[in-house]
């Protein structure tokens, strides 16, 4: 075989990967054939394609995750792994099979043309799955509590006046109850049942979330993050498992970028046009920022847990956590006061938040 560089499109399945090769020039890329998607079938079909240091491989990012990726990187391959929103699409093309779609991505790819996603550590992509299992917890959490309160109103059963839901008098109240009918008490049994044992899931899956905020490689810099007023351990932790490494962002507002949270633009000339925000980054992160940033509606203030959580932070990422306060309170109210609609108020907040997020991840990095 040449010594040059082939460009390898991968179109990868659960069970089955399409394999398309574009070689240096401007001939069109061919198609190799279907594989399975076994790492005995891919080292053998790398060896029959060349010299590794000659190939440059791409795949989609999807179910499968990054382990391909982690073996073409054992291999001593360089593998992209693209973002499937940013890949070009041609207008009018209504045909996708695999066969197209990896002679498409290996075309793409030698024209230089792919947008590769970050590709996190095996430790990052732990941590995220543990943060994003409890955000699993609390989704089922919510349908449960919806399923139990329907079966309640449809049998007019309504909480003693002054009882709030789901708080300690308000679980007493259910534990009360009864039923003339045993198909009823069976229902509600199963329904409260249920909901017990999804709260004892996130109960263990929250002691885990400890143990990594405190005990991992992660730790120093969730606990600096949980300086920041509505920035409490799961929403530090959370913010750390999304974003992985802060360095890969060398200005704020990329991060901003990242998180979706930048206002969507249209302009052409003189005119500029601003909308909403684009929301094309990752909504997990985007999610525990906007319910962080509902905390700067209150008075500045530094005391209770967050007092306790910033006692052995540095002088300078207190100095961060409390200008953080000030402007971020400053901001809401003077946007509020404008008739800017709560939810835009607080969306604008999360913004700047992100800001001095930033800002305490590049104090921690260089206090290393």
């Amino acid at each position: 075989m040449k010594d040059f560089t082939k460009y390898v499109g991968l179109d990868v399945s659960k069970d089955k990967i399409a394999v398309a090769i574009a070689e240096e020039g401007r001939e069109a890329p061919r198609y190799w054939g279907v594989i399975a998607h076994t790492p005995e079938a891919i080292r053998k079909l790398m060896k029959q394609l060349g010299d590794f240091h000659s190939l440059y491989v791409c795949y989609e990012a999807g179910a499968t995750g990054y382990e391909l990726y982690r073996l073409f990187l054992s291999l001593g391959i360089e593998c992209m792994v693209v973002a499937p929103s940013l890949i070009p699409q041609r207008p009018g093309d209504r045909v996708k099979t695999d066969r197209r779609d990896a002679l498409r991505l290996a075309q793409l790819l030698r024209a230089g043309e792919l947008v590769s996603v970050y590709v996190p550590t095996e430790e990052d992509e732990a941590l995220r799955d543990l943060v994003r299992a409890r955000e699993d917890a609390k989704e089922d959490q919510l349908r449960a509590r919806h399923r139990l309160t329907k079966f309640l109103l449809r049998h007019d059963l309504r909480p003693p006046v002054g009882v709030r839901k789901w708080t300690i008098r308000y679980r007493e109240w259910l534990n009360r109850l009864t039923f003339s009918q045993n198909s009823l008490k069976t229902v509600f049994r199963e329904y409260l049942h249920h909901l017990d044992e999804i709260e004892q899931r996130m109960k263990r899956i929250e002691e885990e979330i400890h143990v990594q905020a405190t005990e991992s490689v992660h730790a120093p810099m969730i606990q600096a993050l949980q300086s920041l007023r509505g920035v409490a351990e799961i929403t530090a932790t959370s913010l750390v498992a999304e974003i992985g490494s802060f360095s890969r962002f060398p200005h704020p507002r990329q991060l901003m970028s990242y998180a979706g949270l930048v206002p969507s633009e249209s302009s052409s000339g003189d005119i500029r046009r601003q909308g909403a925000i684009t929301k094309a980054g990752n909504a997990h992160l985007r999610r525990v920022l906007v319910e962080a940033a509902w905390s700067y509606r209150y008075q500045p203030a530094l005391k209770g847990d967050l007092r306790k959580r910033q006692e052995n932070q540095s002088k300078e990422v207190q100095a961060i956590a409390w200008k953080a306060q000030n402007r971020l309170h400053k901001k809401y109210c003077r946007l509020l006061a404008k008739g800017k609609p709560g939810g835009k108020v607080v969306t604008a907040v999360a913004r700047e938040l992100l800001g001095f997020i930033w800002a305490i991840t590049q104090q921690m990095e260089q206090a290393v």
